[in-house]
């Protein structure tokens, strides 16, 4: 690496021309796809933001300078020019460097991101702090086109618009394909309206006619005039309507081109979108031509672009597969995804349904409140939504779903841990949250069999249901586990005197895991599998305790979030309890089985603490 080596922080960019910053590119492309092909991650997107993140840190004094990422998945390269690049073999690893922005791992993050959406307000906010201490430095957000369709964005945008606050917006459009044609006029008149002299131009004229009787009548025409031009060929009319001053088509792989809008853009007053047309997977042949495939991956083998770890069959695909044979039965199922498709495996039932599937774009609030206009109408709609997302969703929940009882389903996907994506991801809190919400009912399967199961019984029943399951995969089949669903009903997968174990969703495998430990011990453990979350089998529960006398709850949610927490509150004063939970903070990234041992819910954790707990009884 000729020029990547010499690279330790930004100021190192700086030194060098622009032919050298070109082949500083294609060096750093080279670099990331060989350490994403071993850690795994969002390999097409940081590809496609090479040339931009080197013309931001190589133009810009970061950090005083503060550049805000929506999303955050894109920053590998910036993390690379700012001091980590020795560590980007460790991303996403335990302890390693995380695949999103962190304040917490260097000061050129300036704001913690994991979700879309959220880089405008956050600019607003800094650029806002900025003017009212009177200080002097560029404010940069850098969105995406498809996080633009959140309606937190939208909300920044009118905000930014109104605010005459001095910002740069960078849309990041790696999806629209612009011909030269088209492309040529529209970088014409940007670059002609956003120029120094140009703005100053349109001032002075301004001035001079409202010095003029008559100036005003004129000024209108010329206005009308102008407005009626610019809303045939200039593409950016929507955000000149807001308030914002549009700029572009820039090439996202020029560095030239982007480091000149950059010059322009900096002698601008107020707001600025900059439109950058980028390339998901610029560089790599395998991520340009499957870019969806590269957005997230595993490992892989560079040569040939293939996955070296060919994953098992997951609980997103039982659900796609299980939605699809029920929605050959009942025309008005429809599926609800938010720009998660692929992920949330609906993309046979969205070939074999295309008109009853309604993809929302990155807007969860919007999703669940249409789902609710559907359920109105006599639709049965599936919202298929990762956890960590539905969280942006939380008012639609509770004031239009369940304050009307609707019958709307929700998938919950990436229930518990997920890994390697860290803090943002985790799928933790929404057994919480759905639990306090009066008329919803929650469901976790611990097996394949139990999760089709549940699908069936959320068809058939009256108001809002939730499923919540795991990334990864289930049990094939659980012991005791073949009777059909009943409201509130767990089972009991193993008999025993000892103890009672309790617990829900993949959870119940490792408590048959700690029950297998136990036994070493001499210990003989009765294992429950409670189904509902809410309402949970209090009898089950109460039947069991009779027996052995005392009772342990595992649940993967932070405590007091927990049902754990819930069934504690039901039992009797004097009831020998140990609650095995998440602690109360946000969980870091490593893989599943890493976290779990480091907060003491491996199985062999939850077994010795149930050793150590019953001989202090």
């Amino acid at each position: 690496m000729k020029y990547l080596d010499k690279i330790n922080t930004p100021k190192d960019i700086k030194d060098l021309n622009r032919d050298e910053l070109k082949i500083l590119c294609e060096e750093l492309r080279e670099y990331t796809i060989n350490c994403v092909s071993k850690t795994g991650g969002h390999l097409a997107s940081n590809l496609g933001v090479v040339e931009l993140t080197v013309a931001l840190h190589y133009f810009y004094n970061t950090p005083q300078d503060k550049i805000i990422w929506d999303v955050g998945h894109q920053t590998y390269i910036h993390k690379v020019l700012t001091g980590r690049k020795e560590l980007l073999p460790t991303l996403r690893q335990y302890k390693g460097l995380s695949g999103f922005p962190k304040r917490g791992e260097s000061v050129y993050d300036v704001f913690d991101t994991g979700h879309s959406s959220t880089s405008l307000s956050a600019a607003m906010g800094m650029a806002r702090a900025r003017d009212l201490r009177n200080e002097n430095y560029e404010i940069i957000a850098v969105i995406g086109d498809g996080a633009l369709t959140g309606g937190m964005a939208l909300e920044a945008l009118n905000d930014a618009g109104r605010s005459n606050t001095k910002l740069l917006i960078i849309l990041n459009d790696n999806e629209m394909s612009i011909s030269k044609n088209v492309g040529g006029l529209s970088r014409y008149l940007s670059r002609l309206r956003t120029t120094t002299g140009y703005i100053s131009t349109k001032k002075d004229l301004e001035k001079l006619l409202n010095r003029v009787p008559v100036g005003g009548k004129i000024k209108g025409i010329l206005k009308r005039a102008k407005d009626g031009i610019k809303q045939i060929v200039v593409p950016g009319m929507l955000f000149e309507e807001l308030g914002l001053t549009y700029m572009g088509p820039v090439d996202g792989h020029n560095i030239d081109e982007i480091i000149d809008s950059l010059e322009i853009a900096k002698h601008i007053e107020g707001p600025l979108l900059m439109h950058v047309i980028t390339k998901k997977g610029k560089g790599y042949k395998f991520a340009e031509e499957r870019p969806k495939d590269f957005h997230g991956v595993s490992s892989f083998n560079v040569e040939t672009g293939e996955s070296i770890n060919n994953s098992s069959f997951s609980c997103s695909d039982f659900f796609g597969k299980k939605l699809c044979q029920l929605a050959e039965k009942k025309e008005n199922i429809v599926a609800i995804t938010a720009a998660m498709t692929d992920g949330t495996g609906l993309t046979d039932f969205a070939k074999r349904f295309p008109n009853r599937i309604f993809d929302a774009g990155i807007a969860e609030q919007h999703a669940v409140t249409m789902a609710a206009g559907l359920a109105v109408s006599g639709m049965i709609p599936v919202v298929a939504v990762y956890s960590s997302f539905l969280q942006r969703a939380y008012d639609q929940i509770i004031h239009d779903v369940a304050l009307q009882n609707l019958h709307v389903i929700f998938a919950i996907d990436r229930a518990g841990l997920v890994g390697n994506d860290g803090e943002t991801h985790h799928g933790v809190f929404d057994e919480g949250f759905l639990s306090q919400i009066p008329n919803m009912t929650v469901l976790s399967p611990a097996d394949y069999e139990e999760f089709g199961k549940m699908l069936e019984f959320a068809l058939s029943f009256k108001g809002p249901i939730a499923i919540r399951y795991p990334r990864g995969s289930l049990m094939e089949n659980l012991n005791n586990n073949s009777q059909e669903i009943v409201l509130g009903k767990g089972s009991l997968v193993e008999e025993g005197k000892d103890v009672t174990i309790a617990a829900a969703g993949r959870m119940v495998k490792r408590a048959l895991d700690v029950r297998e430990i136990l036994k070493r011990e001499n210990i003989d453990a009765e294992v429950l599998n409670l189904r509902f979350i809410k309402p949970f089998d209090r009898e089950l529960i109460l039947n069991s305790l009779n027996k052995t006398k005392k009772l342990v709850i595992i649940d993967e949610a932070p405590f007091y979030g927990s049902f754990a927490l819930s069934i504690k509150s039901v039992l009797p004063k004097d009831t020998d309890l140990l609650l095995k939970t998440l602690p109360d903070k946000f969980i870091k990234h490593g893989s599943i089985e890493e976290l779990l041992k480091e907060n003491k819910l491996s199985s062999d954790s939850i077994a010795a603490d149930i050793v150590e707990w019953m001989r202090q009884l």
